[in-house]
């Protein structure tokens, strides 16, 4: 397992030849699959942000990322920072705020989301906005 606030700042490799093209940013996540989705990469040398598919990574590890091709993606969904975002239940009930996030580096499945509560289920997620994270009421870290 792997915290989001441990991958911000990795390296950015690419896998044949160990160019470095950036430093992880964030990571986009589609909350009703539970999935990381896409990664962004601020350049090494500007504050130019790019986004690679999650399909496009080799591996996530504790010291670099490394990507098997640098290709930005045809499709780019909106990205949503999680970190710092409110978390409302599907009744309208503000839950707290998202500290972090637990996800497994080799499949990009979120394992939970993690709150001054507790951590919630990836299970409860359904819908991600620049507003809120809304979750499934009846959670039990409330």
């Amino acid at each position: 397992m792997m915290l989001f606030s441990q991958a911000r700042g990795l390296p950015v490799l690419t896998l044949t030849d160990a160019d470095e093209i950036g430093v992880l940013k964030s990571l986009t996540v589609d909350a009703p699959s539970g999935v990381v989705t896409h990664v962004r990469v601020r350049g090494r040398h500007s504050r130019k942000e790019s986004v690679l598919a999650w399909g496009a990574l080799h591996a996530i590890g504790p010291d670099a990322v490394l990507v098997r091709s640098a290709a930005a993606p045809s499709e780019v969904p909106p990205h949503h920072e999680l970190p710092g975002l409110r978390i409302l239940a599907e009744t309208g009930d503000e839950l707290g705020t998202v500290q972090d996030v637990v996800f497994e580096p080799e499949t990009g499945r979120i394992e939970a989301v993690r709150t001054a509560h507790g951590d919630l289920p990836s299970d409860r997620l359904l819908g991600l906005g620049d507003y809120a994270l809304v979750v499934r009421a009846g959670w039990a870290g409330t």
